[in-house]
């Protein structure tokens, strides 16, 4: 049979716009986004991030004013993240279970004024501590257990100051159904967690660790925590391992690099899998927009594309606005 009078021409389906669109075996929505969002202390205040170009640090107000946007761009859920000076930062991190800390007020000032977006927030101390880890550490060791006591107090603020999603991203071992015990205690059963399971050892977290102010504070590395970016079977195995203790949802963090893991969780386990676009993804893309190297729209997209092909059930990006802004154009 020669190439001319084979029947089935594949190209058919891909000859114009119409038939693409009707093919299309997966989307990208508003419903995907999560919209991480750097919040620092202080009123009407917009302090760009050098290494995150086109993200800023809010003040709580703007922080409000962002959830609106948030809202009415058709985003459901917004992550918020603290900028912490060194002079609230100590050794145990004890900032991140006081009541009244950035986060948790930017939460109840959220909960007042957009009380129909999702908040979630991160159970860690590497924002808090002054050594940069995520726990608490005894000589030059994470201490896994007097860890895991810190972050349910931290947990149980946040579920307080009205969080709808807790992120475990911290990668102690039994911290989730330390966490969900003590949620289900204390009256806060309907609080979502969703778990950093596949939190990788990477080089790619470089600028958020700027924007967080812990970029001169971390001694030494997480690798003794964080998975050896070679182990995909560990990342299943602690994806399990949270499913088990309770966790909602599951996250795979970097995202564009591991979407092996993204597509194997999310075949392996009847769970939500989300992936974070991590700050060095985004600096990456953006940077080489900004340069004229790619087209905004189609490499933002494409990226997005990526992950719903990997079955993630959303993910968290810093483009979230633009890309709902895409989406409504």
């Amino acid at each position: 049979m020669t190439g001319t009078s084979t029947p089935h021409r594949p190209r058919r389906l891909r000859a114009n716009a119409w038939v693409r669109d009707i093919v299309r075996e997966n989307r990208v929505s508003a419903n995907d986004l999560i919209w991480p969002i750097f919040v620092r202390e202080g009123e009407n205040i917009r302090e760009p991030i050098a290494s995150l170009p086109g993200v800023d640090r809010l003040s709580i107000d703007l922080v409000v004013k962002a959830a609106k946007e948030a809202r009415d761009l058709g985003i459901k859920v917004i992550a918020l993240f603290p900028y912490t000076e060194m002079k609230m930062r100590n050794a145990e991190g004890s900032e991140a279970f006081n009541p009244d800390n950035l986060v948790n007020r930017a939460t109840r000032a959220i909960k007042k004024a957009v009380p129909d977006i999702g908040v979630m927030l991160d159970v860690a101390l590497d924002p808090y501590s002054d050594h940069g880890h995520d726990g608490i550490l005894v000589g030059d060791d994470i201490d896994n257990d007097l860890t895991i006591e810190a972050l349910v107090k931290q947990s149980l603020v946040q579920a307080e100051a009205g969080a709808d999603i807790l992120g475990p991203s911290d990668m102690m071992d039994g911290r989730v159904a330390a966490i969900r015990a003590s949620l289900e205690l204390n009256g806060h059963k309907n609080v979502l967690i969703m778990a950093y399971s596949a939190k990788f050892a990477s080089a790619y977290y470089g600028p958020f660790r700027d924007a967080v102010g812990a970029s001169g504070v971390l001694k030494g590395d997480k690798k003794t925590y964080q998975i050896d970016p070679a182990n995909s079977q560990m990342a299943l195995n602690m994806i399990e391992r949270d499913l088990i203790e309770g966790a909602d949802m599951v996250m795979v963090k970097p995202g564009l690099p591991y979407l092996d893991i993204c597509s194997q969780a999310s075949a392996q386990f009847s769970a939500p899998v989300f992936a974070y676009q991590v700050s060095g993804e985004y600096a990456m893309l953006e940077n080489a927009i900004r340069a004229n190297l790619f087209d905004e729209k189609t490499i933002i997209m494409e990226s997005m594309m990526a992950f719903k092909r990997a079955q993630c059930a959303g993910v968290l990006t810093y483009f979230a606005p633009r890309i709902a802004k895409f989406l409504q154009s």
